[in-house]
């Protein structure tokens, strides 16, 4: 028997990158997952690459309705062992150039949508199910292009140890994973002047010398979906080759 056999997982933000790597690991092991995505092409390709035990919802988390719509989902596809919010929006920006719809689509991306999707799923979790959020080492590095994608991840921490507090009388456990420079199509955002630079940069401060995959960045939140990490929760697991820590 797998890690997850006859588990039921949800992971917001899974037709591609960690997510995406995640799911499809957790049906390896033995596990049932519903993947949400913003764009119906990409999660239709998926359906002949994970024929089994694989739910698909087009779910944008930004939209208002999201959270309604995906609990309705849940509500068919049964009571949650594991919910990892991982879906996400990356930002760049000057602090001159900053607008108010940015900022706004930022937080409703990153923040907004976690803090309602959890709200509206909370009644499908089990006793001693596990909850997951993608942040980001973003949070601590004082990227100065990227300030409201930081606090945005800045937050995420924030909710992360309230909601461990918050859940912990009905056993669930609530984490972070914490990534630092993972190679996955989040990346695509970074404005092409500026890609080619980042990458030396990562080659130059991150210890190991290179980005990480989303197999390396989603086997920790596994850990933390898993009954391997019972005794976890209200923790910060960061997945970025040494960047912060050596």
């Amino acid at each position: 028997m797998g890690r997850f056999s006859g588990k039921k997982i949800v992971i917001t933000g899974a037709s591609s990158g960690i997510g995406l790597a995640g799911a499809m690991r957790i049906i390896d092991e033995g596990g049932e997952v519903m993947l949400t995505g913003r764009h119906q092409q990409k999660l239709a390709s998926l359906r002949t690459l994970l024929p089994e035990r694989a739910w698909f919802l087009q779910n944008d988390g930004a939209k208002p309705e999201a959270a309604h719509t995906l609990a309705e989902s849940v509500e068919s596809f049964g009571m949650l062992d594991g919910l990892w919010l991982n879906a996400g929006q990356l930002a760049f920006s000057t602090v001159e150039n900053t607008t108010e719809t940015q900022f706004d689509t930022i937080m409703a991306n990153n923040v907004r949508s976690a803090v309602l999707q959890i709200a509206a799923l909370s009644r499908f979790l089990k006793s001693g199910a596990s909850v997951v959020i993608t942040a980001s080492t973003a949070a601590y590095e004082g990227t100065p292009l990227a300030a409201l994608y930081a606090a945005s991840k800045g937050a995420q921490l924030a909710l992360v140890r309230s909601w461990a507090t918050a859940f912990a009388a009905r056993g669930i456990r609530v984490n972070a994973l914490v990534p630092g420079a993972i190679d996955t199509p989040l990346l695509d955002a970074i404005p092409a002047p500026f890609r080619e630079q980042y990458d030396a940069q990562i080659r130059a401060t991150v210890p190991l010398k290179r980005q990480g995959t989303p197999e390396e960045a989603a086997a920790v939140a596994l850990f933390l979906l898993s009954d391997d990490a019972g005794y976890v929760t209200g923790s910060q697991y960061v997945v970025d080759g040494g960047l912060l820590r050596l």
